[in-house]
């Protein structure tokens, strides 16, 4: 048995020996028959301009000026994220999974009552200042997601 498995283990050897011969002379042969293309002809001397020629040509036609994109414009494709002119009910979805994930507290991609509900509580206890279990005018306004601040020039 123990001889039988060392003349197979043998054998095996040999042939993948062979077989990497056989592998490393057949790409050294396709090596030596590569031709490389011939260089392109000598194009001859550069022309150079005359003494008195004009430095630059005319002018570059002005390019048409791009209309101001309107704001539902630029929401729009902040949403149509393959721009292919129709916003699907992933793309509409997708800005909402970050606030999504928050909420999922243990990770499931479920979101559980409970879950929504601590979410909420905290929020409202959050905004509740004096604790008197109901949310004035002036607490209720600071419940009001807060939008970021636009820098008014593109520095």
């Amino acid at each position: 048995m123990a001889v039988s498995r060392f003349l197979i283990g043998g054998v095996a050897g040999v042939l993948l020996l062979t077989g990497g011969v056989f592998l490393w002379k057949g790409q050294t042969q396709l090596a030596e028959e590569a031709v490389l293309p011939e260089a392109p002809p000598d194009p001859g001397p550069i022309p150079v301009a005359a003494a008195g020629a004009p430095k630059r040509g005319p002018a570059p036609p002005a390019l048409p000026a791009a209309k101001e994109a309107s704001r539902e414009e630029r929401r729009f494709n902040r949403y149509d994220r393959d721009r292919n002119e129709v916003v699907s009910r992933i793309e509409m979805m997708s800005t909402r999974t970050a606030a999504f994930r928050k909420l999922d507290k243990d990770g499931n991609n479920l979101l559980t009552f409970e879950e929504w509900a601590g979410a909420t509580g905290e929020r409202f206890a959050g905004a509740d200042k004096d604790k008197s279990g109901g949310l004035s005018r002036a607490e209720f306004a600071t419940t009001a997601l807060k939008r970021a601040v636009v820098a008014k020039c593109k520095c």
